[in-house]
């Protein structure tokens, strides 16, 4: 996947995040829009991606341009506790350092990290964790 082709996997993934009634967008005759279906995909391929183990690279790289494109709360939130969590949870020791590298580069990415959960992180990567991240924000921790 080339890195044109990973800003356009992550704008689309936002805009079907973003999208509040991408249920109810139709065409007339009852079925989905062209448009609706395509963000869908994207929802399908990013689920993919965190599903496939042998290529957590294109992963992170979507991450960073995810953080990159979008810092709204909502989309924050979203790529916190999901894409972020489990790439953590799944490739925790190959990826800690550039997480800590990143949060160390860019403060609005420790401020995503705030909202990472544990899952199924091992301890040592939990730990390293919570050392780069920044809580404000975050469950009634004050900004």
């Amino acid at each position: 996947m080339t890195d044109q082709e990973i800003v356009m996997l992550a704008e689309a993934w936002i805009a079907h995040k973003r999208s509040r009634d991408r249920d109810k967008e139709t065409e007339p005759h009852g079925g989905y829009s062209d448009r609706s279906c395509k963000l869908y995909r994207a929802q399908e391929k990013v689920s993919d991606l965190e599903l496939e183990h042998e290529n957590p690279e294109i992963l992170w790289k979507l991450i960073l341009a995810i953080q990159h494109i979008d810092h709204s709360a909502p989309i924050q939130q979203i790529l916190s506790a999901g894409l972020i969590e489990n790439l953590l949870s799944n490739h925790g020791e190959a990826f800690i350092a550039r997480i800590e590298a990143e949060a160390k580069r860019d403060p609005s990415f420790a401020s995503t990290l705030g909202g990472v959960w544990k899952n199924s992180m091992t301890d040592e990567v939990w730990t390293r964790l919570k050392l780069v991240w920044d809580r404000r924000g975050w469950d009634d921790v004050p900004k």
